[in-house]
């Protein structure tokens, strides 16, 4: 049985059998979540996920990132897996088409500081979470997202229940039980993008994962061949061809790993990966033919269908349906000449010059009966100017494999995101950590450098993280 095959993956495969780029990948996937969560936390939807943690007043064994405060593991796993998508700058992966790192790295972190894993395990954890959630995105396939499901979450509350029951040290049947639960709560509509509920998807995710592999542990029953036989998971939100196209999928299991085919994404703006080509094809119109603000007249960009699903807003108003408007993304960069977390601010959105400038721009369908999104294909950009049509197609996505961030750029990105929480001393503390946290033998050194220095020492003062 399938669910048997992927069950003994995640739980039988000993550490030495992962490859080092594979968990290389993980350790950078950890790098690069971690940063853009410490600037989740400055979002309103930390405030919110803070005050259910401090109502709830459940046991407290796993931290709230930022904060003095601990909560249970599931609780910590959601207000983190909030931040970690809060910003949308979090990685993808194009076979589970969705971001897999937001979701899993909470959920990892939550149940290491309760379990005292090193550093090691959470690398192996992540990365056999990431295997498995490739293989599920590759069954349900594309409908999956375009009947509106968002796979970030739907497929995440997978990855996150291996993830946790490989942390947990649960055996085979236990994690076949824990999927079993958790098919029952997967849940994520694409509706709700551009608002605070998409974000939430994450952290439900993360939450779902979590308290699946919990109850599984302590002997709650489930289904537990939930991937295989009439009803199952994958025939209810992917199709008839759904259950074939995983047993496929289990076969090639780790040949090769989803770290490395097709690989992990990693974002260079804070906004949804649908905009990405466009933007990386405006920036190299601009600067190749010198385009100015004032001259352009039009800006057009084409999309495969299904390729801009995600971009729910064309007339965004506030920071967060920005990030899902290719309308007011093409505006921005035309007027600001770049993208930094503050474009994706209310007041920002709302200046009269960019509203002026979205009327400009504009998107419309390409034909073509290929399978298209965000990450795969193709766009055609163009920027019409008083002083000429300039124009291009754009098939590499940035961040991609095939046009890779520099390690320097990384870096760049982690040290922004997290020195707004942290500061520069404190970032280049927790960057350190991470960079090394293979070697960790408890990663609570790493969960206690999340928090700025004042919260960390009212943190060793009272509750005690390290006790």
């Amino acid at each position: 049985m399938v669910t048997e095959k992927l069950a003994r993956f995640v739980v039988e495969t000993p550490l030495d059998k992962i490859p080092p780029a594979v968990l290389n990948g993980a350790k950078d996937a950890l790098i690069d979540t971690i940063g853009v969560a410490m600037a989740g936390t400055l979002e309103p939807i930390s405030d919110i996920g803070l005050q259910w943690v401090q109502d709830v007043g459940a046991r407290p064994q796993s931290t709230v990132w930022g904060q003095p405060v601990r909560t249970s593991p599931s609780d910590a796993a959601f207000v983190n897996g909030m931040c970690a998508h809060a910003l949308d700058f979090d990685d993808s992966l194009p076979s589970l088409r969705g971001h897999p790192s937001p979701t899993m790295v909470p959920a990892a972190l939550a149940v290491a500081e309760a379990a005292g894993a090193s550093g090691a395990q959470v690398l192996a954890a992540h990365s056999l979470g990431l295997e498995i959630g490739g293989k599920l995105g590759r069954a349900l396939g594309h409908d999956h997202y375009l009947r509106g499901w968002h796979s970030t979450a739907t497929i995440g509350a997978f990855t996150c229940a291996a993830v946790a029951a490989r942390l947990w040290k649960l055996n085979v049947q236990q994690l076949r039980a824990a999927w079993g639960l958790t098919a029952s709560q997967m849940s994520g509509l694409v509706r709700n993008f551009g608002t605070m509920t998409k974000p939430f998807h994450a952290g439900h995710a993360a939450r779902t994962g979590v308290l699946s592999a919990w109850m599984a542990k302590h002997g709650f029953t489930a289904d537990e061949s939930i991937f295989d036989g009439p009803n199952n998971m994958l025939v209810t939100y992917g199709g008839e061809e759904a259950p074939r196209l995983l047993a496929n999928a289990a076969m090639l299991l780790g040949t090769p790993w989803e770290m490395t085919d097709p690989g992990i994404y990693v974002k260079r703006w804070a906004c949804c990966y649908c905009n990405h080509r466009p933007i990386g094809g405006m920036l190299e119109l601009m600067a190749k033919h010198q385009i100015r603000a004032e001259e352009v007249t039009a800006v057009e960009i084409g999309f495969p269908p299904g390729s801009d699903t995600a971009l729910v807003s064309s007339n965004p108003a506030t920071g967060l349906e920005g990030k899902f408007s290719i309308e007011y993304v093409a505006a921005a960069l035309v007027l600001d000449g770049k993208l930094t977390l503050e474009t994706f601010t209310d007041p920002m959105v709302q200046r009269p010059e960019v509203r002026a400038l979205m009327g400009k721009c504009r998107r419309y369908r390409i034909e073509d009966k290929g399978v298209f999104s965000g990450v795969v294909g193709y766009n055609d950009v163009a920027i019409t100017t008083t002083r000429g049509r300039f124009e291009m197609r754009v098939d590499k996505v940035p961040g991609s494999p095939a046009a890779p961030m520099t390690p320097q750029d990384r870096i760049e990105k982690f040290m922004d995101c997290a020195g707004r929480l942290l500061g520069e001393p404190g970032a280049r503390r927790l960057l350190g950590l991470l960079d090394r946290c293979g070697e960790l033998p408890d990663m609570r050194e790493v969960i206690v450098a999340t928090m700025p220095p004042a919260a960390s020492s009212r943190q060793s003062a009272g509750a005690g993280i390290l006790s």
